[in-house]
């Protein structure tokens, strides 16, 4: 197939090397050109995929969406209020579009930015990646080292209806599992990061303020992960809520790591053995707080107000990293075109379906 990869950080372009691995052509866009500034025909890869691999660089996104027969959009979902509506001006109206993640019902934000643009109600569905196809990191601007390629990643759509569709489109690309989820807030509740990365941001905290290495799965101690685990159940309570199910933290660790399930601080243990010290963000402007807080946790109580529960250990735990960091934690511009009293029948039919 011909894929647009929309993103070049680290996850972008290793997607798009696993999808040229698979024999697909790939276009990858990078939102401000500094993703592929460095790129003319192709990447080197390391890790799990070793080689060189082609990949068209367009001149913009029209060019990057001009052909291509599926597009992933996979970038910070801080990124995500600027960058959305560039997106759905230029969206071809056929085009399968997969979100990984889809953090904080970005999704449905599309499709109610693409319908107030007036696209058709016969639209392609929008998929809703529950964690990304693959692990990465960027230790140059011209390679990308592939870390680890899941096995299987839970996917929902917008309409809730094209799940499967969308499921076996995430398939033949990158060649995981893909379980079909309920809805699009099954992708918002199920990626572990935004609870994982709160509690090592609060508990390393003045490792992180003054720049010192620290490995973290090694710090996923016992009490982390109670604290962890602690928040995971008010997450499940709100999935109950909304009448779904999301993956338990040990079974993400599982997928994302290949380990076997036990007891978090055990399977954090494992994984320290058998990928060697992983450092946790040695800066204060991490992803771990600027992104897994507003677009996770504070989106978590946003969900609870909508059905009127207390979260109150989530609620403890982004007012203290509130504190910490000094900043609004929890502003999330993508919610406030959603009225939740809607959720329900948006998350279903789409915005603007018909």
């Amino acid at each position: 197939m011909r894929l647009t990869v929309l993103g070049a950080g680290a996850i972008g372009p290793a997607a798009a090397v696993l999808a040229v691995s698979r024999g697909h052509d790939v276009t990858l866009w990078s939102p401000s050109g500094a993703g592929t500034a460095a790129l003319t025909d192709g990447i080197e890869a390391e890790g799990a995929l070793t080689g060189r691999f082609p990949l068209r660089i367009p001149r913009d996104l029209p060019d990057a969406l001009r052909n291509a027969e599926a597009a992933l959009l996979t970038v910070p979902a801080y990124a995500f209020p600027d960058l959305l509506p560039r997106i759905a001006a230029a969206l071809p109206p056929r085009l399968p579009l997969l979100i990984a993640p889809a953090a904080s019902l970005s999704p449905l934000a599309l499709d109610a930015m693409l319908a107030a643009r007036g696209a058709p109600a016969a639209r392609a569905p929008i998929g809703a990646m529950a964690t990304t196809p693959v692990t990465a990191r960027r230790p140059a601007p011209e390679r990308v080292r592939v870390a680890a390629i899941r096995a299987a990643v839970d996917l929902s759509a917008v309409p809730a209806v094209a799940a499967p569709e969308m499921g076996a489109l995430a398939t033949e690309l990158f060649g995981h599992a893909s379980p079909v989820a309920p809805n699009a807030l099954h992708a918002g509740l199920s990626n572990a990061n935004p609870i994982i990365h709160a509690v090592m941001a609060l508990t390393n905290l003045t490792r992180i303020e003054r720049g010192e290495p620290w490995p973290q799965y090694e710090m996923m101690t016992e009490a982390a992960c109670r604290l962890m685990n602690d928040l995971a159940r008010e997450r499940d309570r709100i999935a109950g809520a909304f009448g779904i199910t999301v993956l338990p933290l040990e079974e993400s660790l599982h997928r994302a790591n290949g380990v076997a399930v036990g007891p978090m601080h055990e399977m954090a243990a494992a994984i320290a053995v058998s990928r060697g010290a992983v450092h946790g963000p040695a800066t204060m402007e991490t992803r771990y707080v600027t992104e897994d807080v507003p677009y996770g946790l504070s989106f978590t109580l946003w969900l609870a107000r909508a059905k009127g529960l207390s979260l109150p250990v989530t609620d403890a735990v982004v007012t203290a990293l509130e504190s910490l960091w000094g900043r609004d934690l929890r502003a999330n511009p993508l919610l406030d075109a959603l009225d939740p009293a809607g959720l329900d029948a948006a998350l279903a039919r789409g915005v603007g379906r018909g």
